[in-house]
C-alpha cells in the first residue's frame, strides 16, 4: 500500500504514518491485497481524502467498513460505484434526501448505456462539496465483512476525526448507528454540530428514528447559519 493521501492531508496527520501501527498496518494491507481479492481497488483507498481536501471538509460522515462484494467500494462510505445496484441502506439514505430537501439522485449512465434505468449510487457530488464520507475501515477482503477490523485502520481515522475536530470549526459531524456514535468522544461539541440517529440499514431504520431525521437539511442550516456554502445533497 502506497500512502498516496491528498496533499493536505498528509500535512494534518504527518505525525500518523510514521508510526509503529501505522508501519504495521500498511504491511497487513499490502499483504493482503498480494494474497487475494481486497476491496477498494487499492487506488481507492484514500479516495475519500482524494475527493475532500482537508481545507474543503464540512461534514464528516462516518461508516464502518467498506463493502465486500466485487464493483461496490469506491472508498467512500455508503457509496457505490456508478452502475452497481445500490444497497438497502444507501436506497434509505436517498429516501430520506428525498423526503427531507427534495433532491433526487441523478440516472446511471453507465447502467442506461446497457439499457437498466437505475439511480446513480456513488456519493463522489458531496464528496467533491467538502463531505468527508470515511469508513473507520478503509479497507476489507472480499466477501469477509470486517475481516480488516483492529489491524490499526481504527487508530488511523480516529486520528482523522480528532485532527478535524481540533482544526476546524463549525463542521457537521454525522453519525449513524451505534459504532457511529462511538465516535462522538473525538468531538469537540464547542466548536461543531453533531447530528445522530440510527444505522440507515433496514433492520434499524424499519424499527423508528431513521425516516424523519431531517439531518440533510439540519446540516445545510447550520453550515448557512455560520456564513458556509451548504450541500447540494
Amino acid at each position: 500500500m502506497n500512502v498516496n493521501i491528498e496533499p493536505s492531508w498528509f500535512e494534518a496527520l504527518k505525525g500518523e504514518f510514521d508510526k509503529d501501527y501505522f508501519v504495521k498496518l500498511t504491511r497487513f494491507v499490502r499483504a493482503e491485497y498480494v494474497a487475494g481479492t481486497c476491496f477498494p481497488p487499492a487506488g481507492k483507498i484514500f479516495n475519500a481524502f482524494a475527493l475532500c481536501p482537508f481545507d474543503n471538509v464540512k461534514v464528516v460522515i462516518i461508516g464502518q467498513d467498506p463493502y465486500h462484494e466485487p464493483g461496490q467500494a469506491e472508498g467512500l462510505c455508503f457509496s457505490v460505484s456508478d452502475g452497481t445496484p445500490l444497497p438497502p441502506s444507501l436506497v434509505n439514505i436517498l429516501k430520506e434526501v428525498k423526503d427531507d430537501v427534495g433532491a433526487v439522485p441523478p440516472l446511471s449512465q453507465s447502467a442506461l448505456a446497457a439499457g437498466r434505468k437505475m439511480y446513480n449510487g456513488s456519493l463522489r457530488r458531496w464528496a467533491t462539496q467538502g463531505v468527508l464520507l470515511l469508513n473507520a475501515t478503509l479497507t476489507v477482503r472480499a466477501h469477509q465483512a470486517g475481516s480488516h477490523q483492529r489491524q490499526g485502520w481504527e487508530t488511523f481515522t480516529d486520528a482523522v476525526i480528532r485532527t478535524v475536530s481540533e482544526r476546524k470549526t463549525h463542521v457537521v459531524f454525522i453519525l449513524w448507528g451505534g459504532y457511529a456514535k462511538t465516535k462522538k468522544a473525538l468531538i469537540d461539541p464547542a466548536r461543531h454540530r453533531i447530528l445522530e440517529a440510527v444505522h440507515p440499514s433496514p433492520l434499524s431504520a424499519n424499527r423508528g428514528g431513521w425516516f424523519g431525521n431531517r439531518h440533510f437539511s439540519r446540516c445545510n442550516e447550520y453550515l448557512t447559519s455560520n456564513g458556509i456554502t451548504p450541500i447540494v445533497w
